[in-house]
């Protein structure tokens, strides 16, 4: 059973009327305990997205306590080279509040086609990618010899503050689940609700004791929308399209809609199924209601999820007497 639950906020598109609105957004989600920010990664888009490693940069300048992290990259599209000194820059400059999510992508993202890729490459290129990322952070000089990449003599300097760099994988395909036993430090789930996530906890953790390398229970990961109000509230109508066009899901399915009880029973759900990390995004709209959203999240579920699930507590070194004389 997970032991510590930590609730993070993500962002798909750029919801917020203002760049001052963003940064608003983030400042209340710093002060107000929210344990991490994460950014969806898309590069074409009808809609406004934030470029997202661009953003884990300009967190890492504005925060000082969150951390943040993409949910999840799409590793196919990204030179792994690149990638992996991006991130251990940005894990430099932040001080260690990095926490990459890397993953094939979705068939049905729009870089496949607007790209001129093959999907049938995505899966290759990703386990290739992941092999350099993790041995560049931790090896001197690195020669590779895939299908996809080659380096001779690669290194990158400086490397990552945080010693092992957590990666976290995406993904709930069998290939998913044996790139986290392989690669992965945890694993973030997609779309998956509370019922279909436990079986693909048991498949991951039995993958990796299987592989000699097993993850620890804290870190399964899973996401949700959620909104403060009634599923008929008329903001929700281009919200909801939005994520059907997206996903071909049916939203009431996957949105947390109600009260903070509401929200609550929904990691709740996932807590049971295994999972203790959480990326909670906003079903709002513009300046006003994403703040609103996000206060309430604050002030009325935060305490919630700290009360129902508190953190262990880190034990004390012992203490030894002072002995001297009478």
């Amino acid at each position: 059973m997970p032991r510590n639950v930590a609730v993070g906020l993500g962002l798909m598109e750029f919801p917020f009327d203002t760049v001052a609105g963003f940064w608003r957004w983030v400042d209340l989600c710093e002060a107000g305990g929210v344990d991490s920010l994460w950014q969806t990664d898309r590069t074409i888009s009808r809609e406004p997205i934030l470029e997202c490693m661009s953003v884990m940069a300009a967190l890492a300048g504005r925060t000082r306590r969150l951390k943040f992290g993409v949910n999840v990259l799409s590793l196919a599209f990204r030179d792994p080279v690149l990638l992996a000194k991006q991130c251990a820059t940005i894990d430099v400059l932040s001080d260690g509040r990095l926490l990459p999510a890397l993953g094939i992508g979705s068939p049905l993202a729009p870089e496949w086609r607007a790209l001129n890729l093959d999907t049938k490459t995505r899966g290759r290129k990703t386990d290739e990618g992941l092999e350099i990322i993790r041995r560049l952070w931790r090896e001197d000089s690195v020669d590779f010899e895939g299908v996809h990449y080659r380096l001779n003599g690669a290194s990158i300097r400086p490397r990552p503050v945080q010693p092992d760099l957590p990666m976290w994988i995406g993904g709930s395909s069998e290939a998913a689940i044996r790139r986290t036993a392989r690669f992965g430090t945890g694993w973030q789930a997609g779309g998956e609700t509370p019922d279909d996530i436990g079986a693909l906890v048991a498949a991951i953790r039995e993958a990796a004791l299987a592989a000699g390398r097993p993850i620890d229970d804290d870190h399964y990961g899973a996401g949700f929308a959620f909104r403060f109000g009634a599923p008929d509230d008329p903001g929700l109508d281009a919200l909801f399209a939005a994520y059907r066009r997206r996903t071909g899901r049916d939203p009431h399915k996957y949105f947390a809609i109600g009260d903070a009880a509401a929200i609550v029973g929904r990691i709740a759900g996932y807590v049971e199924a295994g999972i203790s990390k959480f990326i909670l995004r906003p079903a709002a709209k513009g300046d006003a209601e994403m703040l609103a959203q996000t206060r309430r999240l604050i002030e009325e579920v935060l305490p919630l999820v700290a009360a129902r699930w508190p953190k262990p507590r880190r034990r004390e070194p012992a203490r030894v007497a002072a002995i001297g004389p009478d």
